[in-house]
């Protein structure tokens, strides 16, 4: 076993605190990874606090991790000790589904579906009848080491600051992923609703793919702070006068508010055939308006996180094109009043823990 030590809390109502675990040693595929870095997703708030349903305690948060392989095992051949790598949301999957074999991990439809890098199973054995990966819990990043199959690490490629790639392993394949599958390209117009997090890497990574991009967010504030990290225009989101002009010109909008939120308003403002993705909120949302999908035939969808060939893929993209995340960076001490700022949209616009501050 491998003495482990991390950030975890007890139940929905425990701030995080110091936690000394086990996990165990790598089996033949796997890689041992001592974590430098971690991001704070909106999501791990979510799980801490039990808001999703489904946590399992102790919580152990963070699938945004970029470290160093330290150890491997016997049959591992993509990585090496001392390689830079990262691990994004799963750490797992059954590999025999048919989005398994088509490389879409992140849409397993195996009986417990993927394995979260915390939190255990997507679908856990009370609901699936049973555990293929034998194991209700797992632990992330907020740790100073992870163990985790060869195939779901990932290359961190030369360029990329250590601490800014951590958010793009969830953060930025979250915005990527749909971007990809809904085909956007240079000269579309491209709509963002939200603007933390999630909201300004689609910014950052529809500007860098040749969209002209539109910022629909909730304060003045962010309007000017939309066009300094580039948005071509930037609109308040309830600000029905400004929204009118620009119905049916859009070719794609992402909402990612991480709570519920009423999509209507910019369903409008889609072009024919095209598509309003949400993937920040993850949960039950106000019903749409279907004369405003029919009649142009538009379409409302989900998108989850990304496979993790687009993880690598949204990896490289950065990279190339010299896009990086906006972050601060935390003591691991900080994280109970960094969530706090994080809930209260005060963050700009990703905090990454330092896990040097954890010894």
């Amino acid at each position: 076993m491998i003495s482990a030590l991390g950030y975890a809390s007890k139940n929905a109502h425990s701030h995080l605190h110091r936690w000394e675990f086990e996990r165990d040693d790598p089996k033949a595929n796997e890689v041992v990874i001592d974590v430098l870095f971690c991001g704070v997703c909106h999501s791990d708030i979510h799980q801490v606090k039990n808001e999703w349903g489904n946590s399992v305690y102790p919580c152990l948060p963070g699938h945004e991790i970029v470290g160093r392989v330290s150890r491997i095992g016997a049959q591992v051949s993509r990585y090496k000790e001392g390689d830079l790598v990262g691990v994004g949301c799963m750490i797992d999957s059954c590999r025999q589904c048919d989005a398994c074999r088509s490389g879409e991990q992140n849409y397993c439809q195996g009986p417990n579906s993927w394995l979260a890098t915390y939190n255990g199973p997507m679908k856990p054995a009370k609901e699936a009848g049973q555990n293929m990966y034998g194991r209700d819990n797992t632990f992330g990043g907020y740790s100073n080491v992870v163990v985790v199959p060869e195939d779901f690490v990932l290359r961190i490629p030369e360029g990329l600051d250590p601490a800014a790639a951590a958010p793009i392993l969830c953060a930025g394949v979250t915005t990527f992923s749909p971007m990809r599958h809904w085909e956007v390209k240079a000269g579309d117009k491209v709509g963002v609703v939200g603007l933390g997090g999630l909201g300004h890497m689609a910014l950052k990574l529809a500007k860098a793919l040749g969209a002209k991009v539109t910022v629909f967010t909730s304060t003045k504030e962010k309007i000017k702070e939309a066009k300094t990290l580039g948005a071509d225009e930037a609109y308040l989101e309830d600000d029905e006068k400004a929204l009118e002009p620009l119905e049916a010109s859009f070719d794609f909008i992402i909402s990612t508010i991480p709570q519920k939120h009423d999509v209507n308003p910019f369903i409008a403002l889609l072009k024919h055939d095209r598509t309003l993705a949400i993937v920040g909120a993850l949960e039950e949302m106000k019903g749409v308006n279907n004369m405003d999908t029919a009649m142009l035939r538009r379409s409302v969808a989900g998108s989850l996180i990304g496979s993790i060939d687009e993880t690598q893929e949204v990896l490289d993209f950065c990279a190339q094109h010299q896009v990086a995340p906006e972050i601060e960076i935390i003591d691991i001490k900080d994280i109970n009043d960094a969530m706090k700022k994080v809930e209260k949209g005060e963050v700009r616009f990703r905090y990454v823990i330092d896990m040097a501050t954890l010894s």
